[in-house]
C-alpha cells in the first residue's frame, strides 16, 4: 500500500483512461470492435498499472528516478488517448466492405446457434482436419525426437521432449522447425475450442482425446504466453457459447479456471530454473519457502518502460526510428535466404545489462533478451511521443483485423480465428512482434486458402 500512495497523478489520469475505454468497448460490443477496445485496454491495464502495485514501485524509483517513471505514465495515458480515438476509425475503414454487419459473436450467443445441427457439422469437419494436419506434425515431430512417444504425449511421465528446438540464432532449416511450433500451437488451440464447441458425443470425442494427447507438449514447458495461447480460447468459447446456465455459472466457471490456472503458472515459475517441469512434477515441485515466496516474473513492462526512459536520457541507448519495427516485419524471412537479417531486441538486451559471458554466435552474443513492452516498443523505435502513438495505431489495426473475424463469424473458421486472437492480444502487451501472433496469422492465411478452394470448387449457379 506504500507504493499506491507514492504514484505520481499521471498513474491515477491512466486508470480513468482505462476504465473509461473497457466501459466503451463493451457498450460498443454490437459494433465489433468494441471487444477487441476491451481487450487491448485490459491488456495495457494489466501489463503497465498493476505492475507498480504487484511489484516494488519503490524499487523502481531507486533504478530509474521517479521523473522517468513519471514520464512513463504520460506515455501511457497517451497511448491510450491514441487508442480510444483510432480503433474505430481504423476499423471502420479495414472493414468499410462489411458496413452495415453487427457482430455475429453476440448475435450467436444470443440465438444459440450452436445447438443447430448445421453449426455442428461444421464442428465435426473442422475437428477431423484439425486432427488429420496435427497427426501430420506429429509424424515428423516423433522422427525428429527418435521416436519418443512418451517425451512427445505423455511428458508428465518421463521428461518433455523438444521436437522444435533451435538455436537463438536460425540456421539451415531451423525457419520450418519454428513454423512447425506455431502451427503446432495453432492446431492445441483450435481443438480445445472445437472440444468446448461440440454437442455431439463423436466430435467431442475426437477433439478431447485429442487435446489430451497434443496439450501436454506446451503445458509441461516454461512459456506461459504458449500456455494462454492453446488454454483460453476453449475457455472462452465455453463460458461464451456453450454453457446454457447464466452469469453466476459462467463467473463460476471463470474463477475456477482462473485459480486453477493461477496455481500452474506459480508451479511453473517455482522450478522452470531449477528442473525439467515435468520432472519437477513428478517429483512434487520444489520445496524451497524462498523460491515458493517469489512473485511471477516477467510481470514488469512498467519498470521496463522506466528503464527505456532512463537508458534514452542518460545517452546509453538511442532511438533507432523504425529499425527495431522492421526487424520484426522481416522476421518471416528465413535467415537462409538472409543471413544478415536484422536481429531482434540485441541492443535493448545488451543496454539492459544482457551483453556480458562468453556467449556463442548462436546466442547473438547476449545472454537473453528483454521484452521492452508494447509502449516501451513504440518508444525504442521513434521516441517519447511518436512512440506511443506508433504502438496505438499498430494495436488498433489489430484490434481491426480481430473485428474483421467477429464480423465474419458465420463461418467457423473466422470464429475460432477470433477466440485465438483475442487470447494473442495479451501476449502482445510484452511486444508488439509477428513472435506472438504467428499461429493467427497462420491460420488466417490456411483459412484464406480453404475459402478460396471453396469458391473455385463450387458450382456455377445458373438464373
Amino acid at each position: 500500500m506504500d507504493s499506491v500512495v507514492t504514484l505520481p497523478i499521471p498513474y491515477y489520469l491512466c486508470v480513468v483512461a482505462v476504465i473509461y475505454l473497457l466501459w466503451k468497448g463493451w457498450k460498443s460490443r454490437w459494433e465489433a470492435w468494441g471487444i477487441p477496445m476491451l481487450a487491448v485496454a485490459g491488456t495495457t491495464g494489466i501489463w503497465y498499472l498493476l505492475d507498480p502495485i504487484y511489484n516494488d514501485y519503490d524499487r523502481y524509483i531507486r533504478e530509474v528516478g521517479a521523473e522517468n517513471l513519471t514520464n512513463g505514465c504520460w506515455e501511457i495515458l497517451l497511448f491510450l488517448a491514441v487508442l480510444g480515438v483510432f480503433i474505430p476509425k481504423i476499423s471502420n475503414r479495414i472493414n468499410a466492405d462489411l458496413e452495415g454487419r453487427k457482430s455475429q459473436i453476440f448475435q450467436m450467443i444470443r440465438d444459440r446457434e450452436i445447438d443447430t445441427p448445421q453449426f455442428q457439422d461444421r464442428i465435426a469437419a473442422l475437428t477431423v482436419v484439425i486432427l488429420v494436419a496435427w497427426g501430420m506434425l506429429m509424424v515428423i515431430a516423433l522422427f525428429r525426437v527418435n521416436f519418443d512417444i512418451v517425451g512427445l504425449f505423455f511428458p508428465y511421465l518421463g521428461e518433455k521432449a523438444q521436437p522444435w528446438a533451435r538455436d537463438r540464432i536460425g540456421t539451415g532449416i531451423d525457419a520450418l522447425y519454428a513454423l512447425a511450433g506455431y502451427l503446432q500451437i495453432l492446431l492445441i488451440a483450435l481443438l480445445g475450442a472445437c472440444f468446448a464447441l461440440s454437442t455431439r458425443i463423436s466430435s467431442m470425442l475426437m477433439a478431447g482425446i485429442g487435446y489430451f494427447l497434443a496439450s501436454p507438449t506446451i503445458l509441461f514447458d516454461r512459456t506461459r504466453s504458449s500456455m494462454l495461447a492453446i488454454l483460453m480460447p476453449g475457455l472462452m468459447a465455453l463460458v461464451t457459447l456453450r454453457i446454457r446456465g447464466g452469469i453466476v455459472i459462467r463467473l463460476a466457471v471463470i474463477i475456477a479456471s482462473f485459480l486453477a490456472l493461477e496455481s500452474w503458472f506459480k508451479f511453473v515459475i517455482d522450478n522452470r530454473d531449477l528442473a525439467n517441469i515435468a520432472v519437477a512434477f513428478k517429483q512434487g515441485g520444489t520445496t524451497d519457502a524462498e523460491v515458493k515466496a517469489r512473485k511471477h516474473l516477467g510481470f514488469n513492462m512498467f519498470e521496463e518502460l522506466g528503464f527505456v526512459n532512463y537508458f534514452i536520457e542518460q545517452g546509453t541507448y538511442r532511438v533507432n526510428w523504425g529499425t527495431r519495427y522492421f526487424a520484426e516485419l522481416v522476421n518471416p524471412i528465413p535467415r537462409v535466404l538472409w543471413p544478415g537479417k536484422p536481429l531482434i531486441g540485441v541492443d535493448y538486451a545488451i543496454a539492459r545489462g544482457m551483453g556480458y559471458g562468453e556467449q556463442g554466435a548462436k546466442s547473438a552474443g547476449i545472454a537473453a533478451t528483454i521484452s521492452t513492452g508494447m509502449i516501451g516498443q513504440g518508444i525504442v523505435n521513434f521516441g517519447r511521443i511518436l512512440g506511443p502513438v506508433a504502438a496505438a495505431l499498430l494495436m488498433a489495426v489489430w484490434a481491426a483485423i480481430l473485428a474483421r473475424q467477429d464480423l465474419l463469424g458465420n463461418d467457423i473458421g473466422h470464429l475460432l480465428l477470433y477466440a485465438v486472437g483475442l487470447v494473442l492480444t495479451y501476449n502482445l502487451g510484452r511486444d508488439i512482434t509477428l513472435l506472438n501472433v504467428y499461429p493467427f496469422l497462420f491460420g488466417w492465411m490456411l483459412l484464406g486458402l480453404i475459402n478460396r478452394n471453396r469458391v473455385q470448387d463450387a458450382p456455377l449457379s445458373i438464373g
